[in-house]
């Protein structure tokens, strides 16, 4: 007996080391994860709504789990496949009973005993060979699921790995493909055609087995009327609805968002909520795939179209291109992401900046005449010129020599510091390596950065009018993806740029007012307030549009993937009518309100727009407070005329008698040139009395066009050997004056009104001499290089 107790009392340990053993196989017996099969990437808008979905990489419909599952189908699976799930530690061992007397009294397999958790270990391990072996596995595992899980969970795994027949896997794919709706749209007879495909996932096969997977859904039916879970007469309805034909395609809105949402998740996330609007995403894919066609006629292939919130910057459409085009004309690419050359879409910036630097006013003076700076001789797009135009007439008409000037005088590198500060990212180069065409395209930007600069201008102007402060948060990126509420805690004292000053530049955007490819004017008109700009890049590759109000951005982008460029791919033509088209498919909102908090009534001289001098004439406007220090007026002189206000004179020839002064407004010779052909009452100076000599510093009265800087000069040769001629022009003060023409010391002949010359010297250094009536000279020392094509 003693001998017995010893020996026991040895194997104990042995006991107990195995008990140890066995609760540690059984607390690990779980795979981690349980499932480990790759998922479709989903995306969502913000409503939870689908926009679409990609295959998973083993080529299989298998959505990512959902929160929870719908109710019906959760009645529906538990009647047809485990009725007292929710009562069971994983193993249903009335079940196994029952199973074990009908499969005795029918000497074969008729009912099983699995239930939902023993059913989600099968799915999770895979194939296996079935066995005792294998179901004593499984009723462990199921055990030990139960015991890390509650039901929700479990349940939510085993809808969302179940085969429902063909590739597709779980109850949300299933739910997509067969029916077109979310799982919680679905009907009662929907529901149980659901539940009982995971069981018979073969039934699901078009032309097949039709008959048998009606039965089977009815006969569930009718449990779930016998159990009262739907009355009768929702049950003989439910019967009434057809079985689904074949799969549905899922839908494919947002499509090129999805793609970049998969690209740039770095969380491994499988399911995004985006915060798109389904209706409105449907509404502009339709909007854009609508407006290609017109496009297509002019060969153009791609269109980009993006609409966001400018409170919260939160993108509301995105229509990265047109599906349909083809893959041979990039209906892959992303043209929202893809930087394309700005075209004029930049100048808004550039005035916001000057503006709020205090250099310039809206009705400040610009020059608008043939120049060449460093040698870039800039063009505007109706090749005529102003001579002088109000910067916001510049804008307003988006010239580009004006806004050439603006650059050069604000500096390339502080534009290009302000533009990085506004969000535009693909600024990768130097900022003398752009140079002054960096305003007029010389530079590339996406639709996604030039939207999110030109919202958070509006932002800023909008919270100042709320709280009269600014916010370092109101300078951010769009986004697409759900976020949490940014924070305005922190005030930034300086702003990038001011309320004042974004308002002014609004204001001028606001004319609507742009050329159009034959040079005339035209004005679209549009249910709401719209603060817009279009941009046409050289050689006609891209055409842009952006507009903002108080609520929305949108911006819009059409061209060819490839940069093939196309005659007639214009802003104002292309992508300006796109714009108002989506404007008006949005909510009226209201203009922003006039931020008086950073706006103070000034004077300005009435003729140049700048701060006025004493003999100016002035006018009262609202200002941006930086005004106060800005440049005085240049073009106001005082002089002293003949008492019948003919000539000018001076003290030495008039005596201290006679003379009148006067304030008068001038401009320089060609800029005088060029804007008398617009501006009729403009009065030039008058010519001096012949018996005076023009006082030294009175003024210079002619001023060469072309070569304005040039003193190299090359002449290709034509085909017959002959040089090409090379055009002088200049500008006189007086338009009656007559000038007299001289190369080197051969005299060439006079004009009168138009002071243009063709001349044809040979190779070499030469000097032209110009001299007029009153014994004025201009000259010009270039050099004739021969160039041969």
């Amino acid at each position: 007996m003693s001998s017995w107790f010893s020996r026991l009392h040895k194997w104990r340990y042995y006991w107990a080391i195995a008990l140890v053993l066995g609760v540690i196989a059984y607390t690990f017996c779980l795979p981690r994860p349980l499932f480990s099969t790759p998922l479709s990437f989903v995306l969502e808008d913000r409503q939870g709504q689908l926009l679409g979905a990609r295959i998973a990489a083993d080529g299989q419909w298998r959505f990512p789990a959902p929160d929870s599952i719908p109710w019906k189908f959760e009645r529906a699976i538990l009647e047809f496949e485990d009725r007292r799930f929710y009562r069971h530690p994983g193993v249903d061992l009335r079940g196994v009973g029952r199973a074990l007397i009908q499969n005795i009294r029918n000497r074969k397999v008729v009912s099983g005993a699995s239930t939902i958790t023993m059913q989600t270990i099968r799915l999770a391990r895979g194939p296996r060979t079935r066995s005792i072996w294998q179901k004593l596995l499984e009723t462990i595992q199921a055990t030990r699921l139960e015991l890390g899980s509650n039901k929700n969970e479990i349940l939510t795994l085993y809808a969302t790995h179940a085969p429902f027949g063909g590739n597709v896997v779980g109850l949300e794919a299933a739910s997509w493909r067969y029916f077109g709706k979310s799982p919680n749209l679905l009907s009662w007879g929907e529901s149980a055609l659901l539940a009982v495909l995971p069981n018979s996932p073969g039934l699901m096969h078009p032309g097949r087995n039709r008959q048998l997977l009606l039965e089977k859904r009815n006969r569930l039916l009718d449990r779930l009327v016998a159990q009262q879970i739907i009355d009768p007469l929702s049950g003989s309805l439910a019967k009434e609805e057809p079985l689904p034909e074949r799969p549905l395609p899922l839908p494919r809105n947002g499509f090129h968002l999805l793609e970049r949402a998969r690209r740039e998740n770095t969380e491994a996330q499988s399911r995004i909520r985006s915060t798109l609007d389904k209706n409105l995403q449907t509404q502009v894919e339709q909007a854009a795939k609508f407006q290609l066609q017109r496009l297509k006629d002019n060969g153009i292939h791609n269109l980009a179209i993006i609409i966001a919130e400018v409170e919260t910057g939160a993108v509301r459409a995105y229509v990265g291109n047109v599906l349909g085009t083809g893959f041979e004309h990039g209906e892959q690419v992303d043209c929202i992401t893809a930087p394309r050359s700005t075209g004029s879409i930049l100048k808004p910036f550039l005035f916001s900046q000057m503006v709020q630097a205090g250099r310039i006013g809206p009705q400040s003076m610009i020059r608008d005449i043939p120049t060449t700076l460093a040698g870039y001789r800039p063009e505007n797009f109706h090749e005529g010129f102003d001579g002088m135009v109000t910067a916001q007439r510049a804008l307003i008409r988006s010239l580009n020599v004006p806004f050439v000037f603006m650059l050069q005088e604000q500096g390339v590198p502080s534009f290009y510091h302000y533009l990085k500060k506004l969000g535009l990212k693909t600024l990768f180069r130097a900022p003398q390596q752009y140079g002054l065409p960096l305003v007029l395209g010389g530079a590339e930007a996406s639709l996604w950065d030039l939207s999110g600069a030109y919202a958070s201008l509006a932002r800023t102007l909008t919270h100042f009018q709320d709280s009269g402060a600014y916010y370092e948060s109101d300078l951010r990126s769009l986004h697409y993806q759900i976020a949490p509420p940014v924070s305005s805690e922190a005030q930034e004292q300086i702003p990038l740029c001011g309320a004042g000053a974004i308002y002014q530049t609004f204001e001028a955007m606001r004319q609507l007012e742009r050329p159009s490819i034959d040079g005339h004017w035209e004005t679209f008109h549009s249910g709401q307030n719209i603060a817009w700009k279009t941009g046409t890049s050289f050689g006609f590759r891209d055409a842009w549009a952006i507009g903002v109000n108080s609520q929305y951005v949108v911006g819009v982008w059409a061209g060819n993937a490839d940069g093939e460029g196309r005659a007639g791919l214009v802003g104002i033509q292309a992508a300006a009518p796109i714009l108002f088209d989506v404007f008006n498919r949005l909510p009226v909102a209201d203009w922003f309100v006039a931020p008086y908090n950073d706006l103070q009534r000034m004077s300005i001289c009435s003729n140049s727009g700048f701060r006025p001098l004493p003999i100016c004439p002035t006018d009262t406007v609202w200002a941006s407070p930086t005004w106060q220090e800005g440049p005085p007026c240049s073009y106001h002189q005082t002089l002293y005329l003949d008492p019948e206000k003919h000539w000018r004179v001076h003290q030495q020839c008039q005596g201290n008698t006679g003379m009148e002064k006067h304030a008068w407004f001038s401009l320089p010779p060609v800029a005088e040139h060029y804007y008398r052909q617009n501006h009729p009452n403009y009065e030039p100076l008058p010519p001096w009395a012949p018996e005076c000599t023009p006082s030294e510093g009175s003024g210079q009265v002619m001023q060469w066009i072309y070569p304005r800087h040039r003193t190299e000069i090359y002449v290709p040769v034509d085909l017959d050997g002959e040089r090409s001629r090379t055009v002088f022009k200049v500008a006189h003060t007086d338009e009656e004056a007559i000038l007299y023409w001289h190369l080197d010391t051969k005299y060439l002949g006079s004009t009168q009104h138009f002071h243009s010359m063709e001349l044809n010297p040979s190779p070499g250094f030469h000097e032209v001499t110009l001299v007029d009536q009153q014994g004025n000279q201009l000259k010009k020392r270039f050099e004739i290089l021969e160039k041969r094509e």
